[in-house]
């Protein structure tokens, strides 16, 4: 099949079923792996070239939901009649149900069984630490400075959170993402912050932005020197990936705990 995914996450999903191969053209952000680096680029994933990517001639293109404004290439794909499948996931079992979805549509459903079983298991053995876990402390995950965004309950940071042993301190609100303010950040005070800007360089996020904000220096994270800047890539982004996002972020935790937790053989390529 000739492949185009326009999102990061859904380049990632097809390397892990094998089909790297069979791409013919990404979105400027699919970074991993190294080898779609090499593909005809076709605009930032919020704006699409349609033309370019309708001149490819794909049998399939893998769309998503997963940021606000992506909607406008689902119409495109839709008026062209553009074979597309959608991807949306919000928790960690919804993107094991991606995975399947896409090995169906690629006639590799057996792959992707097995990726899918390894993967949940994988979840399943760190959730099982986390519940021996007593102490579990509260987490900040900033997405975008300004206006403040971050994950609320129904978002795989908070699961990630949980199954790392720490507790997402907007888990409260019922919603994927959270527009907030800095003044409900001093208030909530976590005990870690981690900032993981969407689409910005990770070099380019500095801990100094933060700190200059009203108060900054009276938070506990900032007090305890738990104040971190993350990878995007294995945070913000639904894929597999952000298993090895959530090992790093038990093994920062708690580091007994999680110490001999190893991430599935799929993850290590």
């Amino acid at each position: 099949m000739r492949l185009i995914s326009i999102c990061p996450s859904n380049t990632e999903l097809v390397a892990y079923l094998g089909l790297t191969d069979q791409l013919v053209g990404v979105d400027d952000f699919s970074d991993w792996p190294t080898s779609v680096q090499d593909l005809p680029k076709l605009g930032p994933d919020l704006s699409i070239d349609m033309d370019a990517l309708e001149s490819l001639k794909p049998d399939l293109v893998l769309a998503s939901l997963s940021v606000p404004g992506m909607e406008k290439n689902i119409e495109a794909l839709q008026e062209r009649k553009i074979p597309h499948l959608v991807f949306n996931a919000n928790s960690l079992e919804e993107i094991a149900e991606d995975l399947h979805t896409l090995g169906i549509a690629c006639d590799v459903e057996k792959r992707s069984n097995e990726i899918s079983k390894s993967y949940l298991y994988c979840i399943e053995q760190l959730r099982n630490i986390a519940q021996t876990i007593t102490i579990k402390p509260t987490l900040y995950w900033e997405w975008w400075p300004n206006p403040i965004f971050t994950p609320g309950k129904t978002n795989w940071l908070t699961e990630i959170s949980e199954i790392a042993g720490g507790r997402n301190i907007f888990q409260d609100v019922e919603l994927a993402s959270v527009q907030t303010d800095w003044s409900d950040i001093i208030k909530r005070n976590p005990d870690y912050i981690f900032m993981a800007w969407v689409g910005v360089a990770y070099e380019r996020i500095k801990p100094a932005h933060l700190l200059k904000r009203p108060n900054a220096l009276e938070l506990l994270a900032v007090k305890k020197n738990q104040l971190h800047v993350m990878e995007e890539w294995l945070y913000c982004r639904p894929s597999p990936r952000l298993l090895e996002g959530a090992l790093k972020l038990a093994q920062l935790l708690h580091p007994e705990s999680y110490r001999h937790i190893e991430l599935p053989h799929f993850l290590k390529q």
